[in-house]
């Protein structure tokens, strides 16, 4: 039966999910279940694109990636996969009918990552940020709304600036990795060998406008989605100030995170502030 198979491709999504970001897992756990399988689907799938870049550095990625856009296709045009991940990934494109252009979107931006190391331009970085992270959050944004057109149209904007701030948050999380390991330099105008007080500071306030409206949408999502969308918007503040207050050397040195019991203080002040509808 399809279903099992189908049953099966949801829990590998879910596994992808909490093996690779615990913090987005734990956000993704708040979410009310109607929805939280769905965000499952689409970080699994947004996840494995963006590993086969990253990552799988003794293997011809430009074959994988190929492959993987090969099947991928398939998979939204047949509505199945035997790749578990791109067949739950399908099923949640069509029962929320998300927008195909997000997803070629998407996979543009990915296969940026294959062969472009610098972004020189404010163009070429928001062409980027677009493709690989404000796409993501229109996609979840359509699981939230339901599909419901009007509404997605409505908070589009406010969606799309809060996967900014996320992208934005772990451009200056992993500068060290991002610079040293794969040779990219995602912020445009910024000479990552001398970064100081004043150029991280320029980011950060950036990063701060993206977050303050994707906050005003966050206060208009559907209560099934708006505590863990909340939460997570609460822990990337809370990382981007831990940012903010370290100096540009050590970032350059380290990853900084925020600690697990930190992590559990917000999510119980963001359950109490949902809670009163102080959100």
């Amino acid at each position: 039966m399809k279903a099992i198979f189908d049953n099966v491709s949801f829990q590998c999504s879910k596994a992808v999910t909490e093996s690779y970001s615990t913090s987005f897992a734990l956000a993704t756990k708040m979410l009310a279940t109607s929805i939280r399988g769905d965000i499952y689907n689409i970080y699994g799938f947004v996840r494995f694109a963006d590993e086969i870049v990253d990552t799988f550095h003794d293997y011809d990625k430009s074959e994988l990636f190929n492959k993987f856009e090969e099947d991928l296709e398939h998979a939204l045009t047949h509505k199945i996969s035997l790749n578990p991940i791109l067949n739950s990934f399908q099923h949640t494109f069509h029962k929320y009918q998300i927008p195909k252009h997000l997803v070629t979107s998407f996979m543009k931006s990915m296969r940026m990552d294959l062969t472009k190391n610098v972004y020189r331009t404010d163009e070429e970085y928001k062409e980027y940020i677009y493709g690989s992270a404000d796409v993501v959050g229109l996609m979840c944004l359509m699981v939230f709304v339901h599909g419901d057109v009007e509404e997605y149209e409505r908070l589009k904007v406010s969606a799309m600036a809060l996967g900014s701030a996320f992208q934005k948050v772990n451009f200056l999380r992993d500068l060290k990795a991002d610079f040293e390991t794969l040779n990219r330099t995602y912020f445009p105008n910024t000479n990552l060998n001398e970064l100081n007080e004043a150029s991280k500071s320029r980011i950060v306030a950036e990063i701060r406008a993206d977050f303050d409206l994707g906050y005003s949408g966050i206060v208009q999502l559907p209560n099934e989605a708006k505590f863990g969308v909340y939460t997570a918007y609460r822990y990337y503040s809370k990382l981007l100030q831990k940012l903010q207050d370290t100096p540009p050397m050590e970032i350059k040195n380290a990853r900084i995170s925020v600690p697990n019991y930190q992590k559990f203080q917000l999510l119980a002040k963001s359950y109490v502030n949902c809670k009163l509808k102080l959100v």
